[in-house]
């Protein structure tokens, strides 16, 4: 469930990291040649193990950090994650980041939401300068190995490079005619589309994209931890 109860000002502070992003996605397109290893969507799938690993990896960050055990992060908790992992946020960008990827409007980061806002600082902000020994191997370990794969997929999707996707050429992409074997029907295909698609506006930034894609590489365990 997504809450849009968003005031303007709210909205506007989103609409400008949605634009931050997308950016950031025409950077990657163009300067990161990873995405075009990929060729059809069976060789992503095959990747789903091994990404569902590491998602379920990022689950102790967060559960480290969940000091009431009660299936979410404050800000306070959040704070003192990122500090801990020496990125440099600023107040500002920490409470925008927070808010935006609070989906459901419960005032609480939930591990899916986490998985999301750590993906998102990592794409759009800086590592501090100082930086100790164990938080250098936390970030290429549960970071760059996770989220640059995850990366590569929306860029193979996003066939034009505008960092957007749209409807038309995610469905084409789903159902290459180079690889009939691995076709999905059309409602199928739609269906995918739609689940991303949360205003059904034809295109998909990256933070809706990766909500969708956590959901159908599955991170089951989530809901045991939500229960526990």
């Amino acid at each position: 469930m997504f809450c849009c109860c968003v005031n303007s000002e709210n909205k506007k502070k989103f609409a400008e990291l949605d634009a931050k992003l997308a950016q950031k996605m025409v950077e990657s397109w163009r300067n990161y040649p990873g995405h075009r290893r990929l060729k059809s969507m069976d060789s992503i799938i095959m990747s789903f193990p091994k990404l569902r690993e590491g998602l379920r990896n990022i689950r102790s960050v967060f559960e480290s950090y969940d000091n009431d055990r009660n299936g979410t992060i404050d800000m306070k908790e959040l704070k003192k994650c990122l500090e801990e992992l020496t990125l440099s946020l600023s107040e500002e960008e920490v409470k925008g980041l927070y808010g935006w990827c609070d989906v459901d409007g419960s005032k609480g980061i939930q591990l899916n939401e986490f998985i999301v806002l750590l993906c998102l600082i990592y794409l759009l902000a800086k590592p501090s300068s100082e930086s100790n020994a164990e938080s250098r191997e936390i970030r290429p370990k549960l970071v760059e190995s996770i989220f640059d794969p995850i990366v590569e997929v929306f860029l193979f999707l996003d066939k034009d490079g505008k960092g957007k996707l749209n409807k038309a050429d995610v469905i084409k992409t789903l159902n290459s005619e180079d690889y009939p074997l691995e076709r999905s029907p059309s409602h199928v295909t739609n269906m995918r589309f739609e689940e991303m698609d949360w205003g059904r506006k034809g295109k998909v930034g990256f933070r809706e994209f990766l909500f969708a894609f956590m959901s159908w590489v599955g991170l089951d365990d989530a809901d045991d931890y939500m229960s526990s």
